[in-house]
């Protein structure tokens, strides 16, 4: 089978790639590392010439904030969606959509770009699977080196007391759950890709910094309207600290664990459990 991986080169297109190697199927990366610039790509017949022989399409193109011209728009919406309507007119077997939790909502540009894309999805003539990853972590995630230097802190900063609830999912996990979904039947499923605990955000640092060694933390809480306000300057040091990430935080992250558990055929991995 061979395979077309956009964001092939980023943190969870890199861990797709190399497990679909392991297992024997050729990958054809596609991302700005090897040429292919989403920028030049908003409609179907640009994406034609890249859809020669290829069997299924697994698209993970994202990023967590904007900069420059690398806009949610472009990336997560309109070259999606000319991809997805050139694989309807290339009769691409398959498209696996690696889009988010909590997506649906559509109260940030992050949310409703990546929402647009999965309902443009939907309403073509081929088999599709969208996964709604929530927080991903493993070791070369952008949010887990973040959270880890949050954690490791002297005093932890929260916000309104990191009462925020998140559902993370290890990466392995996110792989597998992808090479599952090559086989999926019946296709046309949304499935949301959590871990088997919910945490609170504190309990989430917490919980690293006991994996590093260290004991509880001391933490200093903030109001939610002060750290906002604070983000729109921080945003320029810090993107992952841009005021739609922080409102995406405090909406939650949470989503039941069945149908992951169905696709793996198993629990995911537990936090706990990672080294």
């Amino acid at each position: 089978m061979k395979i077309l991986l956009t964001g092939g080169s980023g943190f969870v297109g890199r861990y797709i790639a190399g497990r679909l190697a392991e297992e024997g199927y050729t990958v054809i990366k596609a991302s700005r590392a090897t040429g292919v610039d989403f920028l030049s790509l908003q409609k179907a017949e640009h994406w034609l010439p890249h859809l020669s022989d290829i069997d299924v399409v697994i698209n993970c193109v994202g990023i967590i904030a904007e900069k420059g011209k690398q806009r949610f728009d472009i990336l997560h919406d309109m070259a999606p969606r000319a991809l997805f309507k050139a694989c309807e007119l290339q009769k691409i077997k398959r498209v696996i959509q690696i889009s988010a939790l909590g997506a649906e909502h559509v109260s940030t540009p992050y949310q409703i770009s990546k929402n647009h894309a999965d309902q443009a999805l939907k309403q073509l003539n081929l088999e599709w699977v969208i996964l709604k990853p929530s927080l991903i972590y493993g070791e070369g995630g952008n949010s887990d080196a973040m959270f880890r230097m949050m954690a490791l802190l002297p005093i932890i900063p929260l916000i309104d007391h990191g009462k925020q609830q998140i559902q993370p999912i290890h990466i392995n996990d996110v792989v597998e759950a992808t090479l599952a979904s090559l086989s999926l039947s019946p296709a046309h499923q949304e499935i949301a890709l959590v871990g088997p605990t919910v945490y609170t955000f504190v309990d989430w640092l917490q919980l690293i910094r006991k994996k590093n060694g260290k004991k509880r933390g001391l933490t200093v809480s903030s109001p939610y309207f002060l750290v906002k306000t604070m983000s729109h300057f921080a945003k320029y040091l810090f993107p992952m600290l841009h005021p739609d990430n922080l409102q995406m935080l405090q909406q939650g992250n949470v989503a039941d664990v069945h149908g992951v558990r169905k696709l793996l055929g198993r629990s995911p991995i537990a936090a706990e459990e990672v080294k």
